[in-house]
């Protein structure tokens, strides 16, 4: 055993384990990433750096292990504003929506993108259920709303906006047996939400040929923003949108099936690696530095459980909702 001082307070810790794991059960609130419990990980998101004292010399807590005597600083502004940093830099890779924006504007808090997401799937049983969870049953929720939900519709800026009113006035008409569990209490999204950014001109067209479901919704929402450990940090640290913008040059949209109900979704991945590391034969890194992906061969395809799914931080792995 050694002795360590966190935040002028001293620890006896084995030295056999990393100082991640050791901080965070001494109490400490250590954010990271790229680190999943005994999955194989490298250091590589930053966001769990702590300062050692004597040198100022900022560590990934995930890879380094104490040594006696070890001064640390895990919660100054120095230490926050180096992690706030790892994060914006993060997002400016993760191009996506976290919610979309029919979701964010409606005066009614209706969880739009899932009442369509279920219309476009034949599931009407399912769409009038999450209608009904804001949506009283004897009115239609869409009678005199000036339809903010069609004017912020990503679809708009391809050519038309999504006819939502008309939808959901489909769906509560729709006769099922269903409860109604419509709360007066409106819900607040207190959560980070990503913007994906413009849409490039090859990707317009690309988009207008792929989404030609019967309601044409981009379905913008990321189906695995529930477990998204990039949205609950940024969340956290307060930040409302990172001060480098959107950098990545990853397809919008581009969802590739894996296996099951496991799809990839390039454009969200922050390249972390949990994925390559802990699947044999299955996902890998291509190119070097700034220009490295992750990405899956066909032929790695059959390898791949669903379960590493619950590895990804950030929704780029997810299961397809039902």
């Amino acid at each position: 055993m050694m002795k360590i001082t966190v935040n002028n307070r001293t620890l006896e810790v084995s030295g056999e384990r990393t100082l991640l794991e050791e901080l965070r059960d001494a109490g400490c609130d250590i954010p990271s990433l790229c680190y999943a419990g005994k999955a194989k990980h490298e250091a590589s998101c930053m966001v769990c750096m702590v300062r050692d004292v004597a040198t100022s010399q900022m560590l990934p807590s995930c890879s380094t292990f104490p040594t006696e005597g070890m001064q640390l600083d895990t919660e100054s502004e120095d230490v926050k504003n180096m992690r706030r940093m790892s994060l914006e830099l993060l997002l400016s890779d993760h191009r996506a929506d976290c919610e979309a924006p029919c979701v964010v504007v409606c005066p009614a808090k209706i969880d739009v993108a899932r009442v369509i997401l279920h219309y476009d799937r034949g599931q009407m049983d399912k769409a009038k259920a999450v209608l009904r969870e804001t949506a009283s049953a004897d009115q239609l929720p869409c009678v005199g709303c000036k339809a903010s939900c069609e004017k912020a519709c990503r679809r708009g800026t391809l050519d038309t906006a999504v006819s939502v009113r008309a939808i959901i006035e489909e769906v509560a008409k729709y006769k099922a047996e269903i409860p109604n569990t419509a709360s007066s209490a409106a819900k607040v999204q207190h959560s980070f939400s990503s913007k994906l950014g413009r849409y490039s001109e090859a990707e317009k067209e690309w988009l207008k040929e792929v989404y030609n479901q019967p309601s044409r919704c981009l379905h913008c929402a990321c189906e695995g923003k529930d477990k998204c450990k990039l949205r609950e940090y940024a969340s956290q640290a307060g930040i409302k949108s990172s001060r480098y913008g959107v950098s990545s040059h990853q397809m919008v949209k581009e969802q590739q099936h894996v296996s099951g109900r496991l799809y990839y979704e390039p454009a969200k991945c922050v390249r972390c690696g949990l994925c390559v590391y802990n699947s044999r034969n299955g996902f890998t890194f291509q190119h070097r530095g700034f220009d490295m992906q992750v990405l899956i061969p066909e032929e790695n395809k059959a390898h791949i459980d669903e379960h590493l799914a619950d590895l990804c931080p950030t929704g780029a792995l997810f299961l397809r909702q039902d």
